[in-house]
Protein backbone atom coordinates (compact mmCIF):
# COMPACT_ATOMS: atom_id res chain seq x y z
CA UNK A 1 0.00 0.00 0.00
CA UNK A 2 2.58 2.24 0.97
CA UNK A 3 4.57 1.72 -2.35
CA UNK A 4 1.73 2.08 -4.48
CA UNK A 5 1.04 5.47 -2.49
CA UNK A 6 4.28 6.85 -3.00
CA UNK A 7 4.37 6.24 -6.98
CA UNK A 8 0.94 7.65 -7.26
CA UNK A 9 2.00 10.30 -5.49
CA UNK A 10 5.52 10.67 -7.78
CA UNK A 11 3.55 10.51 -11.14
CA UNK A 12 0.84 12.57 -10.14
CA UNK A 13 3.02 15.33 -8.54
CA UNK A 14 5.28 15.55 -11.54
CA UNK A 15 2.52 15.45 -14.32
CA UNK A 16 1.02 18.38 -12.16
CA UNK A 17 4.24 20.37 -11.97
CA UNK A 18 5.46 20.08 -15.15
CA UNK A 19 1.54 20.75 -16.69
CA UNK A 20 1.92 23.64 -14.54
CA UNK A 21 5.20 25.16 -15.31
CA UNK A 22 3.70 24.31 -19.61
CA UNK A 23 1.00 26.38 -19.05
CA UNK A 24 1.87 29.44 -16.47
CA UNK A 25 5.38 30.14 -18.17
CA UNK A 26 3.19 31.00 -21.75
CA UNK A 27 0.63 32.97 -19.67
CA UNK A 28 2.59 34.62 -18.01
CA UNK A 29 5.23 35.85 -20.65
CA UNK A 30 1.64 36.75 -22.37
CA UNK A 31 0.85 39.36 -19.33
CA UNK A 32 4.18 40.76 -19.83
CA UNK A 33 7.18 39.24 -17.98
CA UNK A 34 9.83 37.96 -19.41
CA UNK A 35 11.14 34.40 -19.74
CA UNK A 36 13.45 34.55 -16.35
CA UNK A 37 10.82 36.74 -14.51
CA UNK A 38 8.03 34.00 -15.59
CA UNK A 39 10.07 31.50 -14.10
CA UNK A 40 10.64 33.19 -10.84
CA UNK A 41 6.77 34.37 -10.73
CA UNK A 42 6.25 29.93 -11.17
CA UNK A 43 8.57 28.89 -7.86
CA UNK A 44 7.15 31.98 -6.10
CA UNK A 45 4.13 29.89 -5.08
CA UNK A 46 4.03 28.11 -1.99
CA UNK A 47 1.89 25.08 -3.47
CA UNK A 48 4.83 25.10 -6.50
CA UNK A 49 7.58 24.41 -3.38
CA UNK A 50 5.66 22.05 -1.62
CA UNK A 51 5.02 19.35 -3.91
CA UNK A 52 8.33 19.86 -5.10
CA UNK A 53 9.31 18.78 -1.60
CA UNK A 54 7.10 15.79 -1.56
CA UNK A 55 8.41 14.83 -5.37
CA UNK A 56 11.75 14.72 -4.04
CA UNK A 57 10.58 12.47 -0.73
CA UNK A 58 9.22 10.05 -2.68
CA UNK A 59 12.31 10.07 -5.58
CA UNK A 60 14.63 9.70 -2.61
CA UNK A 61 12.99 7.21 -1.12
CA UNK A 62 12.21 5.06 -4.27
CA UNK A 63 15.13 5.31 -5.92
CA UNK A 64 18.84 4.29 -4.52
CA UNK A 65 20.51 6.63 -7.02
CA UNK A 66 17.85 9.29 -6.12
CA UNK A 67 18.81 8.60 -2.48
CA UNK A 68 22.16 9.11 -2.90
CA UNK A 69 21.51 12.75 -4.89
CA UNK A 70 18.61 13.89 -1.64
CA UNK A 71 19.44 11.52 1.40
CA UNK A 72 17.94 14.30 3.69
CA UNK A 73 14.65 14.00 1.57
CA UNK A 74 14.65 10.62 2.59
CA UNK A 75 14.73 11.51 6.96
CA UNK A 76 11.36 10.92 8.79
CA UNK A 77 12.08 14.36 10.13
CA UNK A 78 11.80 15.86 6.19
CA UNK A 79 8.90 13.49 5.72
CA UNK A 80 6.96 14.85 8.62
CA UNK A 81 7.80 18.51 7.87
CA UNK A 82 6.41 18.13 4.13
CA UNK A 83 3.48 16.51 4.92
CA UNK A 84 2.78 19.79 7.29
CA UNK A 85 3.29 21.69 4.48
CA UNK A 86 1.47 20.10 1.80
CA UNK A 87 -1.49 20.19 4.32
CA UNK A 88 -1.56 23.82 5.19
CA UNK A 89 -1.46 23.97 0.51
CA UNK A 90 -4.65 21.84 0.97
CA UNK A 91 -6.51 23.55 3.74
CA UNK A 92 -5.43 27.53 2.91
CA UNK A 93 -6.38 26.23 -0.99
CA UNK A 94 -9.59 24.59 0.16
CA UNK A 95 -10.94 27.61 2.53
CA UNK A 96 -9.34 30.99 1.09
CA UNK A 97 -7.92 30.79 -2.24
CA UNK A 98 -10.36 28.51 -4.22
CA UNK A 99 -13.59 31.07 -4.08
CA UNK A 100 -10.80 34.24 -5.85
CA UNK A 101 -10.78 32.65 -8.84
CA UNK A 102 -12.37 29.84 -11.09
CA UNK A 103 -10.04 28.45 -13.07
CA UNK A 104 -10.90 26.52 -16.20
CA UNK A 105 -9.30 23.95 -18.78
CA UNK A 106 -5.74 22.69 -17.67
CA UNK A 107 -5.31 25.80 -15.25
CA UNK A 108 -8.03 24.01 -13.40
CA UNK A 109 -6.82 20.18 -13.73
CA UNK A 110 -3.34 21.58 -12.13
CA UNK A 111 -5.16 23.01 -9.85
CA UNK A 112 -6.96 20.08 -8.33
CA UNK A 113 -4.15 17.68 -8.97
CA UNK A 114 -1.70 20.26 -6.66
CA UNK A 115 -3.89 21.24 -4.04
CA UNK A 116 -6.17 18.04 -3.13
CA UNK A 117 -4.60 14.53 -4.69
CA UNK A 118 -1.00 15.19 -4.13
CA UNK A 119 -1.62 16.25 -0.63
CA UNK A 120 -4.16 14.02 -0.24
CA UNK A 121 -1.59 10.80 -1.52
CA UNK A 122 1.38 12.04 0.84
CA UNK A 123 -0.53 12.85 3.48
CA UNK A 124 -2.14 9.06 3.23
CA UNK A 125 1.08 7.63 2.02
CA UNK A 126 2.91 9.33 5.38
CA UNK A 127 0.35 8.22 7.63
CA UNK A 128 0.41 4.49 5.99
CA UNK A 129 4.50 4.21 5.90
CA UNK A 130 6.25 7.33 6.13
CA UNK A 131 5.51 8.50 9.49
CA UNK A 132 7.66 6.10 12.16
CA UNK A 133 7.79 7.93 15.49
CA UNK A 134 10.87 9.58 15.71
CA UNK A 135 10.09 13.27 15.16
CA UNK A 136 10.49 15.18 18.83
CA UNK A 137 9.14 18.52 20.06
CA UNK A 138 12.37 20.41 18.77
CA UNK A 139 11.71 19.41 15.33
CA UNK A 140 9.27 21.97 14.60
CA UNK A 141 11.50 24.73 15.57
CA UNK A 142 13.18 23.06 12.25
CA UNK A 143 10.02 22.52 10.11
CA UNK A 144 9.07 26.37 10.89
CA UNK A 145 11.87 28.01 8.93
CA UNK A 146 9.93 27.13 6.33
CA UNK A 147 7.00 29.32 6.15
CA UNK A 148 8.76 31.68 7.80
CA UNK A 149 11.57 32.16 5.12
CA UNK A 150 8.71 32.03 2.79
CA UNK A 151 7.20 34.75 3.79
CA UNK A 152 9.96 36.96 4.22
CA UNK A 153 11.04 36.09 0.67
CA UNK A 154 7.55 36.97 -0.83
CA UNK A 155 7.26 40.16 1.53
CA UNK A 156 10.64 41.41 0.72
CA UNK A 157 10.22 40.42 -3.27
CA UNK A 158 6.76 42.53 -3.26
CA UNK A 159 7.64 46.07 -3.39
CA UNK A 160 10.44 45.18 -5.99
CA UNK A 161 8.22 42.69 -8.57
CA UNK A 162 5.31 44.56 -7.21
CA UNK A 163 3.03 41.63 -7.09
CA UNK A 164 2.80 38.91 -4.74
CA UNK A 165 1.83 35.34 -5.77
CA UNK A 166 -1.32 35.43 -2.97
CA UNK A 167 -3.61 37.69 -2.67
CA UNK A 168 -3.83 38.21 0.99
CA UNK A 169 -0.07 38.66 1.02
CA UNK A 170 -0.12 42.17 -0.94
CA UNK A 171 0.18 44.98 1.48
CA UNK A 172 -0.84 47.24 -1.15
CA UNK A 173 -4.61 46.40 -1.66
CA UNK A 174 -4.91 45.25 1.90
CA UNK A 175 -2.94 47.18 4.34
CA UNK A 176 0.23 46.21 6.67
CA UNK A 177 -2.31 45.19 9.42
CA UNK A 178 -4.13 42.59 7.35
CA UNK A 179 -1.36 41.02 5.59
CA UNK A 180 0.29 41.08 9.04
CA UNK A 181 -3.15 39.45 10.60
CA UNK A 182 -3.10 36.72 7.61
CA UNK A 183 1.00 35.88 7.99
CA UNK A 184 -0.07 35.32 11.80
CA UNK A 185 -2.94 33.48 10.94
CA UNK A 186 -1.20 31.30 8.24
CA UNK A 187 2.09 30.73 10.25
CA UNK A 188 -0.18 29.60 13.40
CA UNK A 189 -1.65 27.38 11.45
CA UNK A 190 1.86 25.76 10.13
CA UNK A 191 2.39 25.30 14.26
CA UNK A 192 -0.94 23.55 15.04
CA UNK A 193 -0.53 21.21 11.89
CA UNK A 194 3.58 20.31 13.62
CA UNK A 195 1.86 19.65 16.87
CA UNK A 196 -0.62 17.40 15.25
CA UNK A 197 2.53 16.04 13.07
CA UNK A 198 4.18 14.76 15.96
CA UNK A 199 1.45 13.45 17.92
CA UNK A 200 0.05 11.72 14.72
CA UNK A 201 3.58 10.18 14.08
CA UNK A 202 3.77 8.26 17.47
CA UNK A 203 0.17 6.86 17.84
CA UNK A 204 0.76 5.48 14.18
CA UNK A 205 4.08 4.45 15.40
CA UNK A 206 2.42 2.53 18.48
CA UNK A 207 -0.52 1.41 16.10
CA UNK A 208 2.02 -0.81 14.35
CA UNK A 209 3.46 -2.62 17.26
Amino acid sequence: MGRFLQKAGLAVGLIGLVLQAGITIPASMEAGRGFLGSVVFLFSFFTILTNIGAVLVHTSLLSPSAYAWFPAFAGSRLRAGVAVAISLVFIVYATVLARLWQPQGLFLLCDMLLHYVTPALFVLWWLVAGADGTTRWRDISWWMVYPLAYLAYVLLRAPIAGEVPYPFLSVEKNGAASVAVSALATTGLFLLLCVIAVFADHWVARLRK
